[in-house]
């Protein structure tokens, strides 16, 4: 039984899964927006609202943190994290992500959503 297994599985093995997820944050966070299915965007949402969260402090255990989560060789994931995204939501307290539903995918019927920042 799967109580209290709150996380997908998306039919994969826990380090696939997780190389998965943080590719599709950074893709999220260097593109600002992407469509994919609604459950891989309701899995990332909280992913990247902690890091936004995390950014928002600008310190350097922050910033060493965030490259630590999303495992980027990338470095313009976290500058990007740290300098644009950070500062443009300064103020709010949170919410970051919009997660809207579209037309579901032609091939498998699979529903699919759009994640954005607000």
């Amino acid at each position: 039984m799967r109580h209290h297994n709150v996380h997908r599985k998306f039919g994969r093995e826990t380090d696939i899964r997780r190389a998965f997820l943080r590719s599709l944050a950074s893709a999220l966070i260097l593109k600002e927006k992407i469509i994919t299915t609604l459950p891989r965007a309701k899995e990332i949402r909280p992913l990247v609202e902690k890091l936004v969260t995390k950014a928002k402090k600008g310190d350097l255990a922050a910033r060493r943190d965030i490259i630590a989560r999303l495992g980027t060789k990338d470095p313009r994931v976290a500058k990007k994290l740290l300098d644009t995204l950070a500062a443009k939501y300064k103020d709010r307290a949170g919410g970051y992500l919009r997660i809207t539903k579209i037309s579901t995918r032609k091939s498998d019927a699979a529903p699919r959503a759009v994640v954005e920042f607000v």
